[in-house]
C-alpha cells in the first residue's frame, strides 16, 4: 500500500477529466476542479482495470481529519482503497475530495464539485453512493440530509451530524458504522440520528463493533457486504 501511495506523489493535478469514456485513464489519478467562486478541490479519482466502457457505479468517499490539507494523495489512507486495490472485479469508480483545512464538510460546495465531475465521467447517476469516515462519516450524514435525492445509499463510518433532520432521507437507504467505545465521535450522539432515522421508517442499518473506538473504517472497508449492499439499491 506504501508504495501505491508513494508512486501517486509524482502525479501532476490535472483540470477536470475531459476524456472520452472509452478513454478513461485506468488506476489512479490526481484531479482538480475550479469551482464558481474561484476556489478549486482537489481530489483522488479512481478507475478499476476492469473498466471497458459504459456507465459504472460511482462511490464518493469523504475522508477524516487527519487526511486534509495540500496533498491530495493523503486521501487513499484509510477508506476503501485497499479493498479496490485488491479485487479486480471492483465495480466502482471511487472519487475523494480533499480539504484544504480540517473543518466541516460543506454540501453546497460538494455538490457543485461533484456536478462538475459527473458531467465527465462515466457515471451511472442511479447508482451513485456516498460514504465516509470520523469527519467524513459527518459529511456524509449531513450531505446526504442536505441533498437526500442525490444518493443510492449512504454509509456513514464513526459520524455525526448536527442536522438533526434524518427524516429528510426518507425513501433512502443507510447503513451506519460505529464502534461501542469510540472516545472522539461518542455512540451516544450517533445514535440520536438512528434513532430519529427508524422512526421515520427509513430503511436503516447499524452496525456497532463491540469494544470497538474511534477506528470502525478498517473493517467496514475491508467488508466485500458493504459493496455488495451498495450494488443492492438503486435509484429509481
Amino acid at each position: 500500500m506504501r508504495a501505491f501511495i508513494i508512486a501517486l506523489a509524482a502525479l501532476a493535478l490535472t483540470g477536470c477529466a475531459t476524456t472520452r469514456p472509452d478513454m478513461l485513464a485506468r488506476g489512479a489519478t490526481a484531479e482538480k476542479v475550479t469551482l464558481k467562486d474561484g476556489s478549486t478541490v482537489q481530489y483522488m479519482q479512481y478507475v478499476p482495470a476492469s473498466y471497458h466502457g459504459g456507465k459504472m457505479p460511482v462511490i464518493v468517499f469523504l475522508h477524516g481529519s487527519g487526511e486534509a490539507g495540500s496533498d491530495v494523495t493523503r486521501v487513499m489512507g484509510p477508506g476503501p482503497w485497499a479493498y479496490a486495490r485488491d479485487h479486480a472485479d471492483f465495480p466502482f469508480i471511487i472519487l475523494a475530495p480533499q480539504q484544504w483545512r480540517d473543518e466541516e464538510w460543506e454540501p453546497k460546495k460538494l455538490k457543485e464539485w461533484l456536478d462538475n465531475v459527473e458531467a465527465h465521467i462515466p457515471a451511472d447517476r442511479k447508482r451513485i453512493y456516498l460514504t465516509g469516515l470520523s469527519l467524513g462519516g459527518g459529511g456524509a450524514w449531513d450531505w446526504g440530509m442536505t441533498q437526500p435525492r442525490r444518493f443510492a445509499a449512504i454509509a456513514p463510518v464513526s459520524g455525526y451530524s448536527n442536522l438533526k433532520t434524518p427524516c429528510k432521507l426518507t425513501g433512502n437507504h443507510i447503513w451506519a458504522f460505529h464502534g461501542e467505545v469510540d472516545d472522539v465521535v461518542p455512540i451516544r450522539d450517533e445514535e440520536v440520528l438512528v434513532s430519529a432515522a427508524k422512526a421515520c421508517g427509513i430503511d436503516i442499518k447499524y452496525t456497532i463493533y463491540p469494544g470497538g473506538n474511534h477506528n470502525a473504517w478498517d473493517a467496514t472497508y475491508a467488508n466485500p457486504d458493504l459493496y455488495a449492499w451498495f450494488m443492492d439499491h438503486k435509484k429509481e
